[in-house]
């Protein structure tokens, strides 16, 4: 169910820091159109941390009745409270999402045993299928392994996002957990090796921008077409780097707003719109993407 390109949608928002609806409509049409493989709504990219639960509950649920079914859409969960994590994920039950994208609990960096307690608190609270998020650049704790496989033995768990870029994670991942386990990068710059290796996908922010690049590279890298695939993958790597020259997704808004996507890069404090002397770095990475943005 969840393989291919699935992307970490942005929130778009006015410049009084509003959601924007119609501008997201219009973001969702976009990525049906140029072949994406599913969205996950609230994640980091989405800034969940700076809307409330309510607008968290009300953008996933406009999302989902636009797409219809079309694609899967996957809600972030994710708290640094099991308590938290367990009565979101009790509410957004109610909404007709594909699963959940649950991150590790961030910032007091819990050990692997309580991680273990956490993951299958949430677990227990959906019929619902969980990816697990294991990005310690954000959170500070690191998902390993062997508590992986332990989690992967729970039903409803069914794979993970795994965004520290390590290649021999994937290699310890594949052979610790079972064959079906879902495998998804959430590291762009190195996900065309991930897939040739044997994951599934990736759960993108360049995608954001690139949608229909990213939806062929994992066609190409997940059929084992090597030589093309990282020909794809050479015209993005610029992109892959240069979206994270600024906190994510400061630079993803700033890329959609000069490609005519969406009308506004703001975002919440704390944090700011991109700098300008970043400007001309996302604009060569756009060019070497072949893709075209407003002068």
């Amino acid at each position: 169910m969840f393989k291919g390109s699935i992307v970490a949608l942005i929130t778009p928002m006015q410049n009084d820091g509003a959601v924007d609806y119609p501008a997201l409509k219009q973001l969702v049409e976009f990525h049906l159109q140029q072949g994406s493989d599913g969205l996950v709504i609230m994640g980091t990219t989405g800034e969940a941390v700076t809307l409330s639960f309510e607008e968290q509950m009300q953008v996933i649920e406009r999302v989902c009745q636009q797409v219809a079914g079309r694609i899967p859409v996957l809600a972030g969960n994710g708290s640094n409270n099991t308590a938290e994590a367990v009565s979101r994920t009790q509410r957004l039950s109610t909404l007709p999402i594909a699963g959940f994208l649950t991150v590790t609990p961030f910032y007091n960096k819990p050990t692997q045993h309580g991680m273990l307690a956490h993951f299958t608190a949430v677990a227990a609270a959906t019929a619902k299928p969980i990816l697990l998020y294991n990005v310690p650049g954000r959170t500070g704790v690191d998902l390993l392994p062997a508590t992986v496989a332990e989690l992967a033995l729970i039903s409803n768990i069914v794979g993970i996002k795994e965004a520290t870029g390590s290649l021999s994670r994937l290699a310890e991942l594949q052979q610790r957990c079972p064959t079906d386990f879902i495998l998804l990068s959430g590291d762009d710059a190195t996900a065309c090796d991930f897939m040739l290796q044997g994951g599934h996908g990736v759960i993108s922010v360049t995608a954001n921008v690139a949608p229909k690049s990213i939806a062929q590279l994992c066609q190409l890298a997940t059929t084992g077409q090597q030589l093309l695939a990282q020909q794809v993958d050479a015209t993005l790597q610029p992109l892959h780097r240069d979206l994270f020259i600024e906190s994510n997704p400061i630079p993803t808004k700033w890329a959609l707003r000069k490609m005519g996507i969406i009308p506004s890069d703001s975002m919440r404090l704390p944090l700011t719109v991109l700098e300008p002397i970043h400007y001309q770095t996302i604009e060569q990475a756009l060019q070497h993407a072949g893709i075209s943005y407003q002068e």
